[in-house]
C-alpha cells in the first residue's frame, strides 16, 4: 500500500492543487494532504479553516485524507509511514526550490523520495499567492479555486 503525502500551506487551496491531488489519488492507494500551519506566511485563513476547506474540496476522493500540522514535515512523514512526498511544479523556478527541499527531506527522512508532478497547462499560472492578491484587490477568483473556497472568500469579504 503506497501512502504518499502532499504538503503545503494551501492558503487557499487552488484548482491547481486540487488537480495534483486528484492525479495523485489515481496513482497511489492513499494520499495524505498535509496542511502546514506556517505562520511566517501570514495566512488569509487560519490552520483549522484551511484544513476544512481542503477537506471540503477533496470530499469526492475516498482515498484522500487531510491533516493539519505544525511540526517538521520529515517528522510527519516518519509518524505517518509515508512512502513518498508529492510536490507540484509550475515553472523551472519551482524546480530549483523543490529540488533543494527534496534533497533535504530525503536526508531528514532517511531516504523518502520526492515525486514531482508538473501542473497541467490549465493551472500552470495559478498560485495561492496570485489568488490572494486578486481577492485582496476585489477581484473574482471563482474560476481559480474549488467552490468551497470561493464561498469562504465571499463570506470573508462580507464579514469584513
Amino acid at each position: 500500500m503506497a501512502r504518499v503525502i502532499y504538503p503545503g500551506t494551501f492558503d487557499p487551496i487552488t484548482n491547481g492543487h486540487l488537480d495534483i491531488i486528484e492525479r495523485s489519488a489515481r496513482l497511489f492507494s492513499e494520499v495524505l494532504v498535509a496542511v502546514a500551519e506556517n505562520q511566517s506566511k501570514k495566512p488569509l485563513f487560519d490552520l483549522a479553516q484551511r484544513v476544512l476547506l481542503v477537506r471540503q474540496s477533496v470530499a469526492h476522493l475516498p482515498n484522500v485524507k487531510v491533516i493539519g500540522f505544525s511540526d517538521l514535515l520529515a517528522n510527519v512523514v516518519k509518524q505517518e509511514g509515508i512512502t513518498a512526498i508529492i510536490r507540484g511544479m509550475r515553472t523551472t523556478m519551482d524546480f530549483e526550490y523543490e529540488l533543494q527541499l527534496a534533497h533535504l527531506n530525503r536526508l531528514l527522512t532517511q531516504g523518502v523520495e520526492s515525486l514531482f508532478l508538473p501542473s497541467t497547462e490549465q493551472w500552470s499560472y495559478v498560485s495561492s499567492t496570485i489568488v490572494r492578491e486578486i481577492y485582496l484587490h476585489g477581484g473574482d477568483v471563482a474560476q481559480f479555486v474549488p467552490q468551497a473556497v470561493s464561498a469562504a472568500l465571499k463570506a470573508k469579504c462580507a464579514g469584513e
